[in-house]
């Protein structure tokens, strides 16, 4: 995947609150990544698409980071992901999980395992062209 990407801070999302992230998935996209915490090395949703990279195809990966461990990855059945379109996804932090919506796919709950009460940190990476980020 690229090393290219955005990374936003400082925002302060809490329980009851969304944000949503718009934007293009490249032509040759082989993956990309939403990563949402306290910081790179804290994260309590890693939402991780894999076109064709790490010996995945059309998978999606969800995690969690703690002091810079990887948690136990979820794979949740749905890859509604398609190369060179426009996609939205709606990430909603809860007391007890994150709630992610993405067009034509069933809404996928991950547990808020670190029992953040308030999301600061943002980062994208990977074949994906961010169009806006929006708090509604």
């Amino acid at each position: 995947m690229n090393k290219c990407g955005v990374t936003a801070t400082h925002f302060q999302l809490r329980p009851g609150e969304s944000l949503i992230v718009k934007g293009t998935i490249l032509p040759d996209c082989k993956g990309f990544e939403i990563n949402l915490g306290k910081d790179c090395n804290n994260l309590v949703l890693h939402f991780n698409a894999r076109f064709d990279c790490k010996g995945d195809v059309n998978a999606l990966v969800c995690n969690s980071r703690r002091a810079s461990e990887w948690e136990e990855e979820q794979r949740p059945p749905d890859f509604p992901f398609h190369h060179n379109c426009e996609t939205e996804i709606t990430f909603s932090l809860t007391e007890h999980d994150i709630r992610v919506k993405m067009e034509g796919s069933e809404e996928i709950v991950f547990p808020n395992r670190m029992g953040l009460n308030l999301i600061d940190y943002l980062e994208v990476e990977g074949d994906f062209r961010i169009k806006s980020v929006t708090f509604p």
